[in-house]
């Protein structure tokens, strides 16, 4: 099936929770896509020719121009599709909370709880990621102070969700605060649906949430191949990009060599001639032999640019 070059096409793999999330927020916004399924682990042999070595899942592409991060993906979703609008309030905020306190909390109590069911081929892959030793025994040595943390997060949400009567964080639809909180509590139950019932006991409103915003399903979804959306890659060229900021920060300027990585884990660096920068994204521009020339867009909350 051809591919055109407007299409977007998702590289994720089922059992991410952050892919989970751009394909719920397709859903929200009922969206034809094309998915592309990366292992979980190295090689990507399919996806880092697109990233300049950027491994993480997901990654959003449209033609030649490439997402990085569930952050901007949700972001560029919205750009692309704004009906139904769903970037309301501190739908960013929630989600940054989202992926970084209560992702870690998640992390331990589902890992300290698989203990040594762990694939030590995943758990040397994720050190290398992390810089860090994945050690299911310490995960499961916190885990449960972590689950009376997690318990904490999920009341936050249930009081947030008591005190307005809606059925939705923002109102009578769910928006992108749903889509970004709703994360761990899918990923958790998939994992453990007893331990996401022990932790949300009592939480009423929470657990009639939860339950809705999994209604929400992921829009069309059609499969493609790896190497169809490189094909699509190399057949385009980059969108216009948006403006650069004048008032940007960095010190940079369009066309300065920048090197852009994450400032948690998977650091990358990924390198390329600056195409334009904002509070809220940075573009870079990087030619290769075989695909030619690619955008690689990158949210600006988590990443960090220096200099090449």
């Amino acid at each position: 099936m051809p591919v055109g070059p407007d299409e977007i096409i998702l590289h994720h793999y089922d059992a991410s929770p952050f892919s989970q999330k751009v394909r719920a927020f397709l859903g929200l916004k009922q969206a034809a896509w094309k998915s592309v399924r990366t292992p979980n682990m190295l090689p990507k042999p399919d996806l880092t020719p697109l990233t300049g070595g950027y491994r993480r899942a997901p990654v959003l592409q449209v033609g030649a121009d490439v997402y990085i991060d569930s952050q901007l993906a949700l972001a560029e979703v919205e750009r692309r599709l704004p009906s139904p609008r769903a970037n309301l309030g501190p739908a960013f905020a929630v989600n940054l909370w989202s992926d970084r306190l209560l992702f870690q909390a998640t992390v331990a109590i589902i890992f300290g709880r698989l203990g040594d069911r762990v694939d030590p081929a995943f758990m040397a892959d994720r050190e290398k990621l992390s810089g860090r030793p994945f050690d299911p025994a310490a995960m499961a040595a916190v885990s449960g102070p972590m689950r009376g943390q997690w318990r904490g997060h999920a009341a936050f949400l249930d009081q947030a969700l008591a005190s307005t009567g809606q059925p939705f964080l923002a109102g009578d639809a769910p928006t992108l605060i749903d889509i970004a909180a709703h994360m761990n509590f899918w990923w958790l139950g998939g994992a453990f649906p007893d331990l996401l019932s022990a932790l949300t006991a009592g939480l009423d409103h929470v657990r009639a949430w939860h339950a809705r915003v999994g209604e929400i399903g992921q829009g069309t979804r059609v499969e493609i191949t790896g190497q169809e959306a490189l094909e699509v890659a190399k057949a385009a060229d980059p969108a216009p990009a948006l403006p650069h900021d004048p008032h940007d920060v960095s010190g940079f300027s369009p066309g300065d060599t920048v090197i852009v990585s994450a400032d948690d884990y998977g650091r990358d660096s990924i390198a390329g001639a600056l195409v334009s920068a904002d509070a809220t994204r940075v573009t870079i521009a990087r030619e290769t032999a075989d695909l030619g020339v690619l955008h690689l867009h990158f949210p600006r909350v988590g990443y960090i640019i220096t200099g090449g």
